[in-house]
């Protein structure tokens, strides 16, 4: 029987590597770099893929975040990057987004502003245009829907009242928090959003469904409108 040879990680192949070191140390144990460098699958000539996977990383400043917003054209502008690598990173770095924004456990209890905000930043935390989406609670203070209501352009989006409470009728919802992002990364209340909430606000009173609260949402933070005590 022959003998099975084992050679140490320094005699493989710099694309090897990450792979190999994943299946014997596990994943926690490879840096970004060397993730992304699975995902390439390969280098070229004269880089490795884990070279070319740190030159890319350097480029956003190692943030998976600014690298999950790079376009096709933008990643295939390294060189060593051709389009099916290109779509083999936006896909995998789209599966990781999905991962965050998936829906938690149904009837998920709203307990703080904090709670809607890591609900939602992945959902709308990160896009270029604005959205507007509410949050329908029963008397539990717990989600019975979670829906978009509007999707706009870079400077706005459209919020009809009717539509919000016609939903929050049918669900027999006693509360609803809305909520939108702001593309600018501005966590300031612009005086339409102060309208809109002081308006749906008003409406709900009429049908005994009250306005929890009001987040404004961007990639990094959220302001409350009940936390800050405008509600």
């Amino acid at each position: 029987m022959s003998e099975k040879t084992f050679f140490p990680i320094s005699s493989w192949s710099d694309d090897d590597k990450p792979r190999e070191k994943l299946l014997l140390k596990g994943k926690a144990t490879l840096s970004d770099a060397e993730l992304l460098a699975i995902i390439i699958g390969s280098g070229s000539k004269n880089e490795s893929a884990v070279a070319l996977s740190q030159r890319i990383l350097a480029s956003v400043s190692h943030n998976l975040n600014t690298l999950g917003k790079l376009s096709i054209a933008q990643l295939t502008a390294f060189k060593g990057m051709g389009d099916a690598k290109a779509v083999s990173v936006q896909a995998a770095l789209e599966l990781g987004k999905r991962r965050r924004a998936a829906e938690l456990p149904q009837w998920q209890t709203v307990s703080s502003s904090m709670s809607v905000f890591e609900l939602m930043q992945p959902v709308i935390g990160e896009l270029p245009h604005e959205e507007f989406w509410i949050l329908y609670l029963n008397n539990a203070h717990k989600i019975i829907l979670k829906a978009q209501l509007s999707k706009g352009g870079i400077t706005g989006t459209l919020v009809d009242v009717r539509l919000v409470y016609k939903a929050a009728l049918e669900l027999s919802a006693v509360g609803i928090i809305l909520t939108h992002n702001h593309p600018s990364g501005t966590l300031r209340p612009s005086e339409s959003d102060k309208q809109i909430t002081k308006k749906l606000k008003l409406a709900g009173e009429q049908l005994d469904i009250k306005v929890l609260d009001h987040l404004i949402i961007t990639e990094h933070g959220y302001f409350s409108f009940a936390d800050e005590g405008i509600l």
